[in-house]
């Protein structure tokens, strides 16, 4: 038997050893590469998600809340008349709507009436929705944040006769929108366009 082929029949030589250690070293590397790729994809892919949820749900929230808008003045805390329904334009953050809608689900049974004042706002880059205790002098509950990351937020409200205007504060307390756009710049979705009827479920 030559010297060579006994030597290989008692192991791997040292060459051997290297290659292979270098090949399972690449095919590691690789790996974790390709692990990592598919968790920062994933992540990606769930936050884009959690956002779009957050969309959705501004859409709906807003679509109830408007739908059920009530020509019901109101009073805050200090005693002062609110009209039924006050818009702004979005320009500089703050108080974007103010209503008072029907329909306050009261699943607890507790002694107070369907109707509820309720807020929204742009504060700290977030689209903030604020419920009130009472429609007349009650205080605010805390803010639900509804869309996060929003960079821009611009309103307009559609009067009866079809004229669109960049705020809401008529010289009649109970007068109301006919329709109400929102337009938001956000960080994950870009700009998105939603339009919403008023008072339609009365």
């Amino acid at each position: 038997v030559p010297a060579g082929r006994g030597m290989r029949s008692q192991g791997f030589t040292l060459v051997e050893l290297l290659v292979a250690l270098t090949i399972f070293s690449l095919l590691s590397a690789a790996g974790v590469t390709l692990l990592s790729f598919s968790v920062r994809a994933q992540e990606a892919a769930d936050e884009r998600l959690t956002r779009l949820a957050e969309i959705r749900r501004a859409g709906a929230l807003l679509t109830s809340d408007l739908a059920q808008a009530s020509p019901r003045i109101s009073r805050d805390e200090a005693g002062a008349v609110k009209p039924a329904f006050v818009g702004g334009s979005g320009q500089g953050g703050g108080l974007l709507l103010s209503l008072v809608r029907r329909g306050w689900e009261n699943l607890d049974g507790a002694s107070r009436p369907s109707l509820q004042k309720v807020q929204y706002r742009w504060a700290s880059g977030r689209l903030e929705r604020i419920a009130f205790t009472h429609v007349d002098g009650g205080p605010p509950m805390e803010p639900v944040a509804v869309v996060s990351g929003v960079r821009t937020v611009r309103l307009r409200y559609r009067g009866a006769r079809g004229e669109w205007r960049e705020r809401w504060d008529p010289t009649q307390p109970t007068l109301m929108p006919t329709a109400v756009e929102l337009v938001m710049d956000t960080e994950a979705s870009g700009q998105i366009r939603q339009l919403f009827l008023v008072g339609t479920a009365l």
